[in-house]
């Protein structure tokens, strides 16, 4: 593999995390903490999405043997969850894969839990981003490149979000809600060729006339 793999994937796995989507609802809901608090909120929340990714990162081939699914039929099904996230991404909307209106009313009830719930699952750590991992490890094979330039994606995009959620409100303040909304369209439609990659690899691998 190549560098030209390690930038897809950074690219990838930061798109589908999206950290400027979340950011709107991050300021929202940390609204009146003090520094301190919404600090612990935010380490928390970082922590629960590096471990979440590592953890499906590393045991995502053991899956794929446990269950009996191919790594084709888990890039078809991921592919296609990836274009769901990216068309609510592309339609400006929080997808519903990751946050219903139900899990947002319990968030803004229960702010001590917020940081694992809904925060680091399923906002930054969902299923698509889940998916993303275990695709690109299960492809790597035993390239050590490749199976490492996942981890280094998956840093990128836990410091990433980081930086983005702790200057959330200066952020925000500079972009407005219709600077983070284009940007996270742009995401979105990066994400979206993801997912037809995808499925188009997963097609080709499984069909025996491809």
């Amino acid at each position: 593999m190549t560098v030209g793999f390690l930038i897809a994937v950074v690219v990838s796995v930061f798109a589908i995390v999206d950290p400027i989507g979340t950011l709107p609802f991050f300021v929202a809901l940390t609204d009146g903490y003090t520094k301190a608090d919404r600090a612990i909120v935010l380490q928390r929340a970082v922590l629960v999405l590096g471990s979440i990714l590592s953890v499906f990162a590393i045991a995502g081939r053991f899956l794929f043997a446990a269950f009996g699914f191919t790594l084709a039929a888990f890039e078809i099904a991921g592919g296609i969850l990836l274009f769901i996230v990216a068309f609510d991404m592309l339609n400006g909307r929080i997808t519903n894969t990751r946050l219903g209106a139900q899990d947002e009313a319990d968030a803004l009830a229960r702010r001590d839990e917020i940081s694992v719930v809904p925060l680091g699952i399923p906002l930054l750590a969902g299923p698509g981003a889940i998916s993303t991992v275990m695709i690109y490890v299960g492809s790597a094979g035993t390239d050590l490149f490749s199976i490492l330039s996942v981890f280094v994606a998956i840093g990128v995009a836990t410091g990433a979000t980081f930086v983005i959620l702790h200057y959330g409100q200066g952020i925000l303040r500079a972009l407005g809600r219709v600077g983070a909304m284009a940007i996270t369209r742009v995401l979105g439609l990066l994400l979206a060729a993801v997912g037809v990659q995808f499925v188009l690899s997963g097609l080709l691998a499984a069909l025996p006339f491809a």
